[in-house]
Formats: structure tokens, sequence, C-alpha cells
């Protein structure tokens, strides 16, 4: 006989289990804890404008994870055009990809979980950014971003609408329409 704990065999809707989505679902649900997270980065300048961040860990869902055996390596540069070596994207570009690789898993995650099969899902983003202002010769526009613009290509079922819906969930998406506060300090070496 087969473990009684496997009575209802995982379902998978998207590459996602849902069966395990549902349950940690429920257990948020029971304790609000479980879905607070505190994600990290230290990063170190090489030269010029190359750089290099280090991801290694989080907390989440009540405890620490991956400290010792979960390390991401991050390079980032600037194109020559802006006085670097290209030798990675530079971080306006890594801004792009947050985005557009939120915006997926929200959307592959929030479909699977309303039963909604998704055959395939591509975007493309483009920002537009005027460098005057961190070159110092205007203050009339903004350093970051002006606009950033996703369009994406789906097959599914689902309506453009709903696919748009869902999208809507995206922690990163959230945190460039409505800004998160960033304090910043700094310390001698």
């Amino acid at each position: 006989m087969k473990e009684q704990a496997k009575a209802t065999e995982a379902m998978f809707t998207n590459g996602i289990n849902v069966t395990e989505y549902e349950e940690t679902i429920q257990a948020v649900k029971e304790e609000a804890e479980l879905a607070k997270f505190q994600f990290r980065a230290s990063n170190r300048w090489d030269w010029g404008g190359y750089n290099r961040t280090t991801i290694k860990g989080f907390y989440g869902a009540g405890e620490e994870h991956g400290a010792e055996d979960r390390t991401f390596v991050v390079d980032a540069d600037e194109p020559p055009v802006l006085l670097g070596e290209d030798r990675a994207p530079n971080p306006v570009e890594y801004l792009l990809h947050s985005l557009a690789g939120c915006l997926t898993s929200t959307i592959i995650y929030k479909a699977a979980i309303r039963g909604i099969t998704i055959e395939s899902l591509e975007s493309t983003l483009e920002g537009e950014l005027d460098a005057r202002a961190f070159l110092e010769v205007s203050d009339e526009e903004r350093k970051g971003y002006q606009n950033i613009s996703v369009t994406f290509k789906v097959k599914s079922d689902a309506s453009p609408e709903e696919i748009r819906e869902l999208a809507e969930f995206s922690a990163v998406l959230d945190v460039v329409r409505h800004g998160t506060p960033v304090s910043l300090r700094v310390e001698k070496a």
C-alpha cells in the first residue's frame, strides 16, 4: 500500500506544483509571519563601471534559507559609449531583466493557481532614459527611466485582459510603479 500522506497526487499547471501552492496559501492564512521575506545582496566595485554583486541566502517562511549552498554572482558594467568596457549588462538593463522575470513568473504562478494553462509566454521590454540628470547638465529630467513599455506575446486560452490582470500581482512591477523607500548609510572603510 502506498503512503497515506500521498493520498492526493501533486497537480501541476505551467510547471508549478499547484498542490503545494495551495498548501502555502493556506499556511500563510493561518500564520501571516510566514509571508515575510528578506532578500540580501552585497556589491563590490572593481574598476571603472565594472562591479560585482553576490546574492547569498535569504530569510523567509520563518527561517533562514541557503546561507551555505545558495550563492549567485552577478556582474555589472557599462557599454563603451557610457565609458565602460561592456563586460556585463548595466544596472538599468538589469532592472528590465528583473521586471521581465518577475512579470513572467507572476503570470505563470497566478495562471497556475487559477487553472489557466499557458503554452508560451514571451515579453519585450524597452526603457527610455535621459542621461542629462545623471551627467548634471539638467535638473529637469529624472535620473531613472522616464518610461518602460512591456509587450507580451502569450499562447493561452486566457484573454489578454486576464493575462494583464495576472501581471498586476508582480512585486517588481509594484516597486517600479510605486517606488520603495530606500535608506542610504555611508560608513568609512
